[in-house]
């Protein structure tokens, strides 16, 4: 274990959270317990000194919830890692700690065990979840994936068509770019219009603006 040692900051509204915290990661050598914090504003003033290396905080606190508290921190101590400590297990709470910034989100019923494996993680750069929210994580991904699947219209082949269209090359250019025959070129130009409800070049360079498969 390396010598360095971690100074965490606590910040929960209940006073037996933050003792029961800092008497498990007193405990290990590597991590200090030096702040603590009852509510989100104290915890993002005490935060914001330079003897603080990771903040602890609680999901739902007075003045300021923890998601805020982490969002603020993100944006004024941009290197200070940050955990979510919540009761909720809930996929809403867990996406938005990761949107505010945080390093990962702890369970409060499983914090004995979880929050020194966690913390350690944060240091590392590293994320920590705990297995419910990794499988939460990974239904989101599967699920948004297919969703892009699904309201895709076009073909591998139509966009890569409407990326030479948009950059301005000629049915002609386009067929022997793509290796296709000008009337295979210009029978996809019209499916492309049909299935996407434009008129022409401008609106389809628009399209493909959009899309991100040109530069503006």
């Amino acid at each position: 274990m390396s010598s360095f040692v971690t100074r965490i900051l606590i910040a929960d509204d209940h006073p037996i959270v933050r003792q029961g915290l800092r008497l498990v990661l007193s405990s290990e050598p590597d991590l200090e317990v030096v702040a603590e914090a009852a509510d989100g504003a104290e915890a993002v003033e005490r935060a914001l000194k330079d003897d603080i290396d990771l903040a602890v905080l609680d999901i739902s606190m007075a003045r300021k919830t923890g998601l805020q508290a982490a969002a603020e921190l993100r944006k004024r101590r941009p290197e200070l890692r940050v955990l979510i400590l919540s009761m909720y297990d809930n996929e809403q709470f867990l996406f938005e700690a990761l949107k505010a910034g945080a390093s990962g989100y702890v369970l409060k019923s499983g914090a004995d065990t979880d929050i020194v494996e966690a913390c350690r993680a944060a240091v590392r750069g590293e994320p920590f979840l705990y297995p419910a929210a990794v499988r939460a994580l990974v239904r989101e991904v599967i699920e948004s994936s297919a969703e892009r699947d699904e309201f895709e219209p076009l073909t591998p082949r139509e966009l890569e068509v409407v990326k030479l269209i948009a950059e301005g090359n000629t049915s002609k250019e386009i067929a022997e770019a793509l290796f296709l025959s000008v009337k295979t070129v210009e029978r996809h130009r019209a499916n492309i219009l049909d299935k996407l409800g434009l008129r022409d070049r401008v609106e389809l360079t628009r399209y493909a603006i959009r899309r991100g498969l040109i530069e503006p």
